[in-house]
């Protein structure tokens, strides 16, 4: 099963794909999608959706699972992110990929062990279930993680 994970945002949006066969797992790609804070919203959402759909085109996944977005103090960044989830659930979904949305504390929880585990500690961990030479960057590793816990709760089913 090959699962690709993001990790939405309007400055920097993490995606990563996995390979699952069986018990074992491996990363085929992770990135981040880097946008400057020049460019306007639309702009921003239009190459969000453009690189997203690029990916998932050329990986052709069986499923994209989606960071839901977290509940912010801040309305104005709650309505932001959301716009770059939304795109980023257009992408998948526009290619006919069944999309699947995790809360950041389930994605802790099923990685790390904790949900309320810091980004180096996911950063980490991912790298160890992936077999990684480096610690990937904060966005790729959460996106991966992501990945990561939709195949773990795919095969928990599945069995």
């Amino acid at each position: 099963m090959i699962v690709a994970g993001i990790d939405p945002g309007t400055r920097k949006t993490g995606y990563g794909i996995i390979l699952r066969e069986g018990s074992r797992i491996k990363a085929l790609c992770s990135g981040v999608i880097s946008l400057s804070d020049d460019l306007e919203l639309h702009e921003k959402l239009v190459r969000i959706h453009g690189s997203l759909v690029e990916i998932l085109e050329i990986h052709r996944p069986d499923a994209a699972a989606v960071e839901d977005i977290f509940y912010s103090r801040n309305a104005r960044s709650a309505l932001v992110l959301g716009h770059a989830r939304g795109v980023s659930l257009l992408a998948a979904a526009g290619l006919d990929i069944p999309v699947f949305r995790y809360p950041p504390a389930k994605v802790k929880r099923s990685v790390v062990g904790s949900g309320r585990a810091s980004k180096k500690q996911i950063q980490e961990v991912v790298r160890l279930i992936l077999g990684l030479d480096s610690v990937p960057p904060e966005d790729a590793a959460d996106a991966l993680a992501v990945a990561i816990c939709h195949s773990n709760a795919s095969s928990a089913v599945i069995r």
